[in-house]
């Protein structure tokens, strides 16, 4: 627990690239630059390898699509509904709509295998009460091409909606459904840049005061970002990449990029505003912040990490791509960016905003956090009690997380393709997202794989959680058979996972999967999104024990303390916790539901919890790393525990505030996208960011380093062989001249 005092010029290897990049600021800037040009060019000339989603799925599904991938690759299927109610079929309009429709499509190049409700063949297309029909068809050629070849079907169906306006007429299938997502998830994604970079710009102007500071962090975490779509191309032809991970890059790289910049530039301004020349200036920001830079970016790097054991190709591409771009950001602060401060000098603070700039104090201390940390360390115990309560009330709901598939109540109600499917549910149960018997034998054609067959229908008809029409289609070498299964329910909810289980469990096994020599096993959109989500559940715990261990390694080796290592994961594991309670008081009791606008209260998306976790506890590290390694140089330059603490929370009140508004403010435009997932990711976000840079950042973190005193700094002498990252160091001022007025 001793202290050293540091008066001379830091080794650690932020300070270095700092000092290097400060020395060569033409190599430094040029270079990066030419890093973007050549990222662009690679991404271009190598191209992006994305993953074969028939391929990647986990669990008994994922088995039965690498089957049907090798063996049986379908065409994509289409179905338009016709529906009236008051028309039945037999009437002359409804047969006249469904003429035209059959007619239309059948008419189009791309469409195959056109299948009419008015042929005795087809009477399973036909619902019950007779009130609403199906045209079947299928889409030429390869599966996963058919999304861009679904527009001419469409519009032919629109055609026939305007010529026969007393029915219904919509389109659902493969192509149209993954097109109107698309569409959706693409707008989605076009709000949240148009509004998340103004935002953006507004805070950092609020905090550096002038427009070209204020411009730099935000053209970093740009540059990063665009780095990163280039380069990400390399490692996707080893490990193929998720398109959603494009939308992950954006979030997490300009998060970061920003903030870095801000710890960095901020902390140069700082010295400036002291008295340091400007190449000092730019030497102590390297060696303080831009260690803390360096620490936390290998943290959140680590958080990233975990992904890779979900084993899912989907997180797995997240990790490689989060990890990217990371890197980069943290590149970019530790070289780019003291090689612009060394040439543009104090002419960093040109463009001023006058208004803004009287509402800056000039010596970077927070008012209104400062007096919050004053009363907290003259009452620490009542603050811990206080604190620590509120993050455990709000943590307690999230006992009751529920994780389930996101069903297609959660996706859009206005959406053409969502509100066909709900119609389609009420007269063709289970029809839009049935489920598959996947059988694969030397010859499915046997009498002994018939006859399975056909008890497997009479079965699944028998158990009443399965409906008509079921449907057999073989493969043309006869090894493969694919047997389509209306489920009861609507593909995600309890009544469908109840269906899906049965046909598992019970029918399956009975009857194709009795027979000798051949594989069986269920697929299909219900149990792709059954066999995601008991994937989820599985690996959340291996996937936060490995981020806890080594986010604990970290920062033992960072700060040489056990006390900071063990208190940091559990500061961090609160904050994450209590934004699981918000979730589950939010969308599973159904607070704010209007104001937020969704209509599914039955749980949280499985994806969200995972990621919700990796992020925010790499990008909450950021703040704690900051703070500390400020507090720790104060202590270390001859402060008492009390006054480092706080010198170290004022000091960095501004820029960790500042910080925490531009994630706060980006992530809650996710909050009020369309797609249920965006806004729990949103709302998760937000408030984890909030609780962590108020109530976690001013009040635990300062009321228990004021408890503990020294022991903070406790490593106890069988740990000291461990190895040192380097502390942030204070340096030396061996020249000093006026400030700028700006400063």
């Amino acid at each position: 627990m001793h202290r050293t005092n540091h008066n001379t010029r830091s080794k650690n290897l932020a300070a270095l690239m700092g000092r290097w990049s400060a020395a060569h600021w033409k190599t430094a800037t040029f270079g990066w630059l030419a890093l973007v040009v050549l990222a662009f060019g690679i991404g271009g000339a190598l191209g992006t390898k994305t993953i074969d989603k028939n391929t990647a799925g986990p669990g008994e599904s994922g088995r039965m699509d690498r089957i049907l991938d090798a063996g049986f690759k379908q065409p994509a299927h289409e179905a338009v509904l016709i529906q009236s109610s008051k028309l039945r079929v037999g009437d002359p309009a409804f047969r006249a709509a469904i003429e035209d429709v059959v007619a239309g499509v059948t008419a189009l190049g791309v469409v195959q295998h056109v299948r009419s409700p008015l042929d005795p063949a087809n009477s399973g297309q036909i619902a019950k009460d007779r009130h609403s029909a199906l045209v079947e068809l299928d889409i030429r050629g390869d599966k996963d091409l058919a999304v861009d070849k679904i527009g001419p079907v469409l519009d032919r169906v629109d055609e026939a909606k305007q010529a026969h306006p007393e029915l219904f007429i919509g389109t659902f299938g493969d192509a149209s459904a993954e097109d109107g997502v698309n569409t959706a998830f693409a707008e989605d994604l076009s709000k949240a840049g148009l509004f998340s970079l103004p935002i953006t710009l507004i805070i950092l102007v609020v905090a550096f005061g002038a427009l070209v500071a204020a411009g730099i962090p935000l053209l970093l975490g740009l540059t990063a970002v665009f780095t990163t779509f280039g380069l990400i191309a390399i490692p996707s032809h080893l490990l193929p990449i998720a398109e959603e991970s494009y939308a992950m890059v954006l979030l997490v790289g300009l998060a970061v990029g920003v903030d870095y910049s801000m710890f960095y530039l901020r902390r140069a301004r700082e010295e400036r505003a002291a008295g340091r020349s400007q190449r000092a200036a730019i030497e102590a920001a390297a060696a303080t912040s831009g260690h803390s830079v360096l620490v936390a970016g290998f943290t959140v790097m680590v958080a990233m990490a975990g992904m890779f054991l979900t084993a899912d190709a989907t997180f797995a591409s997240f990790g490689v791509a989060t990890i990217l771009v990371v890197a980069i950001a943290m590149l970019g602060s530790l070289t780019v960016l003291p090689a612009l401060l060394s040439r543009l000098g104090d002419k960093v603070d040109r463009l001023h905003v006058p208004l803004v700039g009287r509402l800056r104090r000039s010596d970077g201390e927070g008012r209104f956090w400062g007096a919050i940390v004053d009363r907290v360390l003259r009452r620490p115990v009542v603050s811990v009690i206080v604190a620590g309560g509120l993050l455990v009330a709000l943590a307690l709901p999230a006992l009751q997380l529920r994780m389930v598939s996101p069903g297609p109540e959660t996706f859009p109600q206005h959406l053409a393709v969502i509100k066909t499917y709900n119609r389609m549910q009420d007269a063709f149960p289970g029809t839009g997202l049935p489920a598959s018997v996947v059988v694969e034998a030397q010859n499915v054609n046997t009498p002994a794989v018939r006859r399975a067959i056909a008890e497997l229908k009479r079965q699944a008809l028998a158990s009443g959680r399965m409906y008509e029409p079921i449907t057999v289609d073989v493969n043309r070498e006869a090894t493969v058979a694919n047997i389509s299964v209306p489920l009861a329910g609507s593909a995600a909810d309890d009544e469908a996972v109840a269906a899906l289980a049965v046909l598992r469990e019970q029918v399956v096994p009975q009857t194709v999967g009795a027979v000798p020599g051949a594989e069986a096993g269920v697929t299909g959109i219900p149990a792709r999104w059954k066999d995601g989500t008991d994937r989820m559940k599985s690996t959340l715990p291996v996937v936060v024990t490995f981020v806890l261990v080594f986010a604990f390694s970290l920062m033992l080796v960072a700060f040489r303390s056990l006390v900071i290592a063990a208190k940091t994961i559990v500061l961090n594991l609160l904050s994450v916790a209590a934004a699981y309670g918000v979730l589950v008081i939010v969308f599973q009791h159904g607070f704010a539901q209007g104001l937020l606008g969704f209509g599914s209260t039955d749980g949280i998306d499985p994806v969200v919890p995972l990621l919700l976790f990796v992020i925010l506890f790499g990008l909450s590290m950021d703040y704690h790393v900051l703070i500390l390694g400020r507090i720790r140089e104060a202590y270390d330059n001859g402060a008492s525990m009390d006054d480092a603490i706080s010198y170290g929370i004022k000091r960095t009140a501004g820029v960790v505030t500042s910080a925490a508004i531009v994630m706060v403010g980006v992530f809650s435009i996710f909050a009020v996208l369309s797609l249920l997932m965006f806004k729990q990711f949103g709302v998760g976000l937000a408030t984890a960011i909030l609780i962590d840079a108020t109530i976690v950042r001013a009040v635990l973190l300062p009321a228990s380093m004021k408890l503990l005193g020294d022991w903070n700094w406790y490593l106890p002498a069988w740990l000291q062989w461990l190895p040192a990252l380097g502390r942030p160091e204070s340096e030396a001022a061996p020249e000093r001249e006026p400030a700028p007025a700006s400063a």
